[in-house]
């Protein structure tokens, strides 16, 4: 008997109508998308906000696919309680996060609420010491375009 080796492709970065401006699919129709195409899971990482995880999380699992819950947060490169625009500094840099488990879940649920309420300041922001306190259970990938990682390669910064 043949082992099927075959790899699914899976979405782990994933905005839907929840991402104002930036979103416009619907998580219903995200959802039967990937039905249709045979993904085994679909992460949601709407940018800066987590509206949609229950109804998508829902969705998902009635559909027989594996849910991602995470987000696209907006990472400052100082403080996020600093509301002060710098010449020639981002405000913030993209960074995706996912939640591994349920503990991942809670943290980036706190991770959304206090870029809100302590960094906001044009998106809601979260600073690297914060998200070092509240990492536990969350798979951060290196982001897009907007990425910090990306956008120091652009600009030739190798430090």
């Amino acid at each position: 008997m043949e082992k099927n080796t075959e790899t699914k492709f899976i979405h782990l970065h994933t905005h839907s109508h929840y991402s104002l401006l930036d979103g416009l699919s619907k998580l219903e129709d995200l959802v039967d998308i990937a039905k249709e195409n045979e993904m085994p899971a679909l992460a949601i990482t709407d940018q800066g906000t987590m509206y949609g995880a229950i109804e998508f999380y829902k969705l998902a699992i009635k559909a027989g696919i594996k849910p991602i819950l995470g987000v696209e947060a907006y990472m400052t490169d100082g403080s996020r309680k600093d509301k002060t625009t710098r010449s020639g500094v981002k405000r913030y840099y993209h960074l995706t996060l996912l939640a591994k488990n349920l503990q991942g879940y809670k943290n980036l649920m706190r991770l959304v609420t206090i870029s809100n309420l302590e960094g906001y300041y044009y998106k809601p922001r979260i600073d690297k010491e914060i998200l070092r306190l509240y990492s536990e259970g969350i798979i951060a990938l290196s982001g897009c375009l907007g990425g910090e990682l990306a956008q120091s390669l652009m600009n030739k910064d190798e430090e």
